[in-house]
């Protein structure tokens, strides 16, 4: 019998860590929390989420490699495959009681993103992508908005936190200084896998944002690019390595990087 494709088993996956998370969710108050540093909290409702992925995607595809937000990496036998896991996206909006939190799986092949699932939890919504089929919400093909002007644009980021320093502070004002005058408006919603969802959707004209890791990223550029928008490295280099990224349609992408190179040459 042959193997189901991988993004049936990473949607299996999703959605079954989702189950708890919805449970969790409606005991937010009982879980027991732990901070990993400042304002980077974890909570038991992550570590039950991301057992149920590993056993499910181990049992699955067994030999296949992990890089997991709690667990970190972990080798297996198959060296070209490794899933890319987030069991809870959007923490502190989970552990605050809002209903903003996503799944984030991605699998790499090869060094190379193939397969993408964010999965929205409290809306029960699930967007998965596969390099070469496109990109869906459900069983509805998703593609990136079509506008062209700044001035009609959505867009999202992210907020740097406590732990980011006061540099990374004054260079986030200083892009949101550039930005706000020149888009319909600027959105922070706390989860970066569901920003590039919604990227992809066409809900958001597009989002950047530095400092991200991998598991927060992965299955949302495959989203991205499958929905036929383009994903790059603010600055230029590796955006996997650097988390420091931006995501749009091509007629906003030199625009929006021109506002934050803007940004980053007034404050230096």
């Amino acid at each position: 019998m042959s193997k189901p494709s991988p993004v049936g088993t990473v949607m299996n996956a999703a959605r079954l860590a989702g189950r708890s998370l919805a449970r969790d969710f409606g005991e937010v108050e009982n879980l027991q929390i732990s901070k990993k540093g400042p304002a980077d909290f974890v909570s038991n409702a992550d570590h039950r989420a991301e057992e149920i992925i590993f056993d499910s995607l181990s049992k699955a595809r067994p030999g296949y490699g992990f890089v997991m937000e709690e667990r970190g990496i972990v080798e297996g036998t198959d060296k070209s495959n490794r899933f890319i896991v987030d069991p809870l996206d959007g923490t502190l909006n989970f552990l605050h009681g809002q209903p903003h939190y996503a799944v984030s799986i991605a699998l790499e092949r090869e060094g190379k993103l193939l397969t993408g699932v964010v999965y929205d939890v409290a809306k029960n919504e699930i967007f998965w992508a596969e390099t070469g089929r496109g990109a869906w919400l459900d069983q509805r093909k998703l593609f990136v908005a079509s506008r062209k002007r700044l001035e009609e644009g959505v867009f999202a980021t992210g907020t740097p936190w406590i732990g980011k320093g006061e540099a990374s502070h004054r260079q986030f004002a200083q892009e949101i200084a550039s930005l706000t005058p020149v888009t319909a408006g600027i959105r922070r919603y706390g989860s970066a896998a569901l920003d590039l969802a919604y990227v992809a959707a066409g809900r958001f004209d597009g989002f950047w944002e530095r400092g991200l890791k991998a598991w927060d990223i992965a299955a949302g550029i495959v989203l991205v690019r499958e929905a036929g928008g383009l994903v790059d490295e603010i600055d230029g280099g590796d955006v996997q390595t650097t988390g420091n990224i931006i995501a749009a349609n091509e007629a906003l992408m030199p625009k929006l990087k021109e506002r934050l190179r803007k940004a980053k040459a007034f404050g230096e």
